[in-house]
């Protein structure tokens, strides 16, 4: 199952909202998906492109203090365990580092054991942080330094 990871259109967008249970099963997401940042973003707004349409994408951006910040990561249900997710997050890096990134950071709910799995495989360092989504919705928080180019994930 190959697949070219190039910068996002809108309609890469629109398509992965259209299938969205396959990216993200019964969490409704849809809202976190802003396509501001795909058209203020777009060289580190990546997509996986196959044959049969987009297997995973990864929206993010790169701060002014050098943090490239992942906003979204998924992959689609057939993709799943293939690496997709360790390519995506490789390429955002570089990119990234192209823009002066010197760090990664991601966020998620303290619940999603998965993303807490692949985030610590990927060598992120972890720690909740109470109230980060306001009064009683502390969220899991990634940070690790940005790899040194070339680095296999």
């Amino acid at each position: 199952m190959d697949a070219e990871i190039t910068p996002a259109r809108i309609s890469d967008l629109h398509d992965v909202l259209e299938q969205h249970a396959r990216y993200w099963g019964e969490r409704d997401l849809r809202s976190l998906h802003l396509f501001s940042l795909v058209h203020e973003f777009g060289s580190t707004c990546l997509v996986a492109r196959g044959a049969d349409g987009v297997r995973g994408y990864l929206i993010g951006f790169v701060t002014p203090s050098g943090t490239g910040y992942v906003h979204l990561v998924a992959t689609r249900d057939d993709a799943r365990g293939t690496g997709l997710g360790r390519r995506l997050y490789a390429a955002f890096a570089q990119a990234a580092r192209e823009q002066g990134a010197r760090r990664l950071k991601a966020v998620t709910s303290v619940g999603n054991t998965g993303s807490l799995a692949f985030h610590r495989s990927l060598g992120f360092g972890t720690r909740v942080v109470e109230d980060y989504h306001g009064p009683g919705r502390p969220m899991a928080v990634f940070e690790r330094p940005l790899p040194p180019e070339g680095e296999v994930w």
